[in-house]
């Protein structure tokens, strides 16, 4: 999965590259528009807020630190993706916690491969972590691209026979970040991190 073909960048690399890019008027990817590098200026400070800012539950905090074996959290990203700038600054955050977790980040266009083993309802949506087993390196679990009640909304969306522009739904969305604070996303990643720590006990 994480061969040495690939090019990974640690949290703190990812963010340093959108700077980067941001400088020279460019994005991950090949769109350059303004559009796209409006996107890419909001989910800047979108993850540098969040990453910040973000008050872990008790519950979930003691559980990512309790994880005892290696992992490797393989997250596919790019920068102009509004999903990425409000789940992986929170997702750095955990893997703050423990010394035992490796997050990684890959730009999904330049890994189709490993995107498409990963899909979501037959789409290539992102932010997709992969945690996997740093020494066998199975795939344990997968979450993303978006806590469940917004991945709802664009499912429903897709349902719907006349769809209002996208920039509709995705100001829903955005406003239901602002307002859920990472809750859900913090008890979605609890179940998944209890799991995961269930593995460990059996083995």
């Amino acid at each position: 999965m994480l061969t040495t073909e690939r090019v990974k960048y640690s949290y703190e690399e990812f963010i340093a590259l959108i700077e980067r890019l941001l400088s020279e008027n460019k994005t991950t990817g090949e769109n350059h528009s303004e559009p796209y590098l409006h996107y890419t200026r909001m989910n800047l400070r979108r993850m540098n807020r969040i990453h910040k800012t973000m008050v872990i539950q008790p519950e979930l905090e003691a559980a990512v630190r309790s994880l005892e074996k290696s992992y490797t959290w393989l997250v596919l990203v790019e920068a102009w993706c509004g999903d990425v700038g409000q789940n992986l600054g929170a997702i750095a955050r955990l893997a703050e916690l423990n010394n035992h977790i490796d997050l990684t980040m890959v730009l999904r266009d330049e890994n189709l491969d490993l995107m498409d083993q990963h899909l979501t309802e037959g789409g290539r949506s992102i932010p997709k972590l992969v945690i996997v087993d740093s020494a066998t390196h199975d795939v344990l679990a997968t979450w993303g691209p978006r806590p469940a009640p917004a991945q709802k909304m664009i499912r429903e969306y897709k349902k719907m026979a006349e769809k209002p522009p996208y920039k509709v739904i995705a100001e829903k969305i955005q406003k239901w970040y602002s307002e859920n604070k990472t809750i859900v996303f913090q008890h979605e990643f609890l179940t998944m991190i209890n799991d995961l720590k269930r593995r460990e006990s059996r083995e």
